[in-house]
Order: C-alpha cells, then structure tokens, then sequence
C-alpha cells in the first residue's frame, strides 16, 4: 500500500481532525444516559477549520478524506 507523503500543513490538518474525532468520541462514550457536553468545545472545531483552511483544504472534503486515508486508514471515515 502506497503511503502518502504530505506537507506540513496537510499533516497538521490530518492532526486536528483526529484531535476533533477524539474529541467527540470522548464526549460521546461513556453509558446510555450520562450527561454529555451539548457541544464539541468550540477550541477545538476552530483549531481543525483553521489547520483545513491553512493547508487550502476548506471545502475540499473529498481530497482531505483522500489523504487522511492514505496516512491513517483507520481513521477514515
């Protein structure tokens, strides 16, 4: 399987993806009926729109999905 080979902005954006979708599971997990935050702290969806918008991918989901695939299969969604 080829591995991809990205720019430093690509990868900090791959980064601040996975920190959001940790995130979210974080505040997700847990048993049914347990009080869970209403909203992904807004920190951290900031953090991953900027590293998107840095690294020219804002809007571009299908090329981000491509290169989180590529260097972070399990992730992919």
């Amino acid at each position: 399987m080829p591995t991809a080979v990205l720019t430093d902005r690509e990868r900090t954006a791959v980064q601040a993806y996975l920190r959001l979708l940790q995130t979210v599971r974080a505040a997700f997990d847990g048993p049914p009926g347990a009080c869970r935050p209403p909203v992904v702290p807004p920190a951290v969806l900031a953090e991953a729109e900027q590293a998107l918008a840095d690294a020219g991918l804002a809007g571009n989901e299908e090329e981000f999905f491509r290169l989180l695939q590529s260097w972070c299969p399990s992730e992919a969604v």
